[in-house]
Formats: structure tokens, C-alpha cells, sequence
């Protein structure tokens, strides 16, 4: 429901990368954003405007059903829409953009509509590298065209090289993004932890916990969304995010990469699991169980605690703590709180519908000032009310 009731509207050139716009209006539509679709002469030789109004529930604009009775129009469609997106533009259609050409419906409507554009070109290689076509994609940028730029791969005219559309949720991404972010939180440096550290005993064994890292991948992608400059350090990174994200595994790792992120007036939200103990040592290569006998005492030191030691006074520190208790959850977030002079503790009580590994969560939010208890639902929809309430510490 992240985009519900925005307008997107999408234009689509002619070209074989004209299947993918469907399953990007598909994420538009499943995020709830209103979607209507204006489509080139050539376009419809590869894909029929039927096609398209089955998916997105609203009529098509090209030549034959341009109307000036109503908003169907290269005018009025454009002052409908929060956003424009063409996807796939051609390399024609590139050319003509940067030299304020509109000999066509599609065209006229770009040249109309004043607000934010986003382009992703799909073409040949040649065609997209060629001098004239970079010259004309530098132009857009400098214009403030958002480029989603084309992939490097083998392309449909089997040459190999960059001309490929950018997938649909990385379309999807950059749109959301310019869309929902926030005046606080852009360019404001949020450093997330996640996953659980991994401890070595031996070369093949190592101790570890349950984390999955997903809420701290929730509140990531969620971050990006609202337009901070977010970097991830994990132990269980997901590729499909679109964030700066580092991979980590021991309790130094973590501590590292945290001191060289953190920045004067960073955010910090401290989704990790940290192992609470470590062996004593590490053995060299693998530990034979006909030498350890019977019985095996492994020998366990007490952890550093990064969020208690590190120094917190130029930055906005958010601890997250995990609890079975439900009788004591409340006052050992609120010690944390006060132990290690953060600014806010999300307190999590495990239960079976928000435990290790499940998409959902439900939270409460402690700070100095506030207590707020975010009800179960979806690791996403929380991380989402977390960016909102962190604006208040």
C-alpha cells in the first residue's frame, strides 16, 4: 500500500523490451498506485492496447482514442498524473526528447507534462552507445530526466552488450523513491545492522543464532524509499535490495564497519544479533570428535557489547531487543534504554506469529518521550512506521 492512490503514468516506444512494462505495471498496481498508459504508434506492432488495459483497468491513450470530451488527451492525462515514466524509450525517442521534438502523441505528452520523468532506454548496443544518443541521454540528465540505465547482457538482436532495459523493480525502485522521499531523511546517512554474527569454533563450525535479517532488510529498503543514503551491514544480505550493503560475520566485522560508516549526525539502528558469548579460541582446522571423546566442554567468554561501548554523542543510536518474557520485556528495553544511553529501543516479544525467520513483527517503540506499540503486521509496514517515528527523537 506504499504508493496507494499516486498516479503513475507510463509511456511505452516501440520495442521487444515492452513485455517487461507489464510486469512493472503489475508492482504499481500491487502497491496500490493508480496506472494509466500512453502508448507510441509503434508500440502497439508489439503489443496491443487491450493488453494493457487489462492490467491497469483504464483505457489507453494513443491516436484512435485521443478525446478532448474528457481527459484522454496528451494535455489533460499528463496533469492527471504524479509521475511519468517511459519504459522501454527508444533510442528514437531519446534523440527527439533532447531536441524538444513532438511529431507523435507519446512525444507531445512528454513536451506537456512538468513534473519528475523517469526514462529507461532499451535499444541495440550500437544505438545506445552511439555518440549522438549518449550526447542527447547526457542532455536529458542534465534537464533532470531520471536514467534508469540499460543492462549489459545479450540482447534480443543476440549482439551482447548494454542496451537491455533495467528490470522492473529496479524501475519500480527509483520511481518509489522520487515519489516518497522525505525532505528530512534525504541524503541523511542511516547505518542498519542485521542478521546475527557467526562466532568460528573450528574452521567448519561456528556458533551463531536464529536472526534472518529481515526486519533490518525491511527497514533498509524502507529507508531508501523515503530518500535517506543508507548503508547495510548484514551477515544475511539480499541482493534484490537496492542498497549500499556490506557483508559481515563476526562481532568485529560488525564493530568495523560500524565505526567507519557512522558519520557526525548518522542514524544508527542496531537490528543485529550479537552473540552474547564466544569461544575462548579458535581451534585450527576441524575438530575430530573421536578426540574430543564423550563428552566436550566448549569454553565461552563473555561478548563486547558494540552499542554500549561505542560512542554515541554525534549520532542518533536505535537499539532493537528481543524478548520471550512478555512480564519483564518492557523493563529490560527501558534498562537498555538508560544503560546504553540510546535514543529509542524497538522492543520485539517473540510469539509464534513474529518469530525468528516470519515476515510479520510487532513492536514497541520506546523512546525518552514516547511509548508506542506498532500492532502485528508485515516487517515492511513496520519498518515504514519506524522512519516515520524516528523523526521525533
Amino acid at each position: 500500500m506504499v504508493l496507494k492512490n499516486r498516479n503513475i503514468l507510463i509511456g511505452v516506444t516501440g520495442s521487444i523490451a515492452i513485455y517487461k512494462t507489464l510486469e512493472l505495471i503489475r508492482l504499481f498496481i500491487k502497491a496500490e498506485a493508480n496506472v494509466r498508459v500512453i502508448m507510441s504508434e509503434e508500440a502497439k506492432r508489439f503489443i496491443t492496447p487491450l493488453t494493457f488495459e487489462a492490467i491497469c483497468h483504464n483505457t489507453v491513450l494513443h491516436v484512435e482514442t485521443e478525446s478532448w470530451d474528457n481527459d484522454l488527451n496528451h494535455i489533460h492525462i499528463g496533469k492527471w498524473a504524479d509521475i511519468f515514466i517511459i519504459a522501454p524509450v527508444s533510442a528514437n525517442t531519446i534523440n527527439k526528447l533532447a531536441n524538444g521534438i513532438a511529431d507523435n502523441l507519446l512525444t507531445q505528452s512528454i513536451l506537456a507534462f512538468n513534473k519528475t520523468m523517469v526514462l529507461a532506454p532499451s535499444a541495440n548496443t550500437n544505438m545506445i552507445l552511439n555518440p549522438i544518443t549518449k550526447q542527447n541521454t547526457q542532455i536529458l540528465k542534465n534537464l533532470g530526466f531520471i536514467i534508469c540505465e540499460p543492462q549489459d547482457k545479450l540482447l534480443a538482436c543476440l549482439d551482447t552488450g548494454t542496451g537491455a532495459m533495467s528490470e522492473p523493480q529496479s524501475i519500480f525502485d527509483i520511481t518509489s523513491r522520487e515519489l516518497l522521499k522525505d525532505e528530512f531523511w534525504v541524503n541523511k546517512k542511516v547505518v542498519i545492522t542485521g542478521g546475527g554474527s557467526v562466532e568460528k569454533i573450528d574452521d567448519v563450525r561456528c556458533l551463531t543464532n536464529f536472526s534472518s535479517g529481515k526486519m533490518a532488510n525491511a527497514l533498509a529498503y524502507a529507508f531508501y524509499l523515503y530518500g535517506a543514503n543508507v548503508k547495510l551491514i548484514t551477515s544475511k544480505p539480499d541482493e534484490t535490495l537496492p542498497i549500499n550493503s556490506l557483508h559481515v560475520s563476526t562481532t568485529q566485522e560488525y564493530k568495523q564497519a560500524i565505526q567507519n560508516s557512522l558519520e557526525k549526525d548518522s542514524y544508527l539502528f542496531m537490528c543485529a544479533a550479537i552473540s552474547d558469548f564466544v569461544p575462548q579460541k579458535i581451534c585450527d582446522g576441524k575438530l575430530k570428535k573421536e578426540e574430543l571423546g564423550d563428552n566436550w566442554d566448549l569454553e565461552l567468554v563473555k561478548n563486547e557489547d558494540i552499542l554500549l561501548g561505542l560512542d554515541k554523542k554525534d549520532i542518533k543510536a536505535i537499539g532493537f531487543k528481543a524478548e520471550t518474557d512478555q512480564n519483564s520485556a518492557l523493563r529490560n528495553a527501558k534498562n537498555m534504554l538508560e544503560k546504553k544511553s540510546l535514543d529509542a529501543v524497538c522492543l520485539n516479544v517473540l510469539k509464534q506469529e513474529n518469530c525468528f525467520g516470519s515476515d510479520n513483527n510487532e513492536i514497541t517503540f520506546i523512546s525518552k518521550n514516547i511509548e508506542n506499540q506498532l500492532a502485528l503486521s508485515s516487517k515492511f509496514e513496520i519498518a515504514v512506521q519506524l522512519v516515520k517515528l524516528s523523526k521525533t527523537l
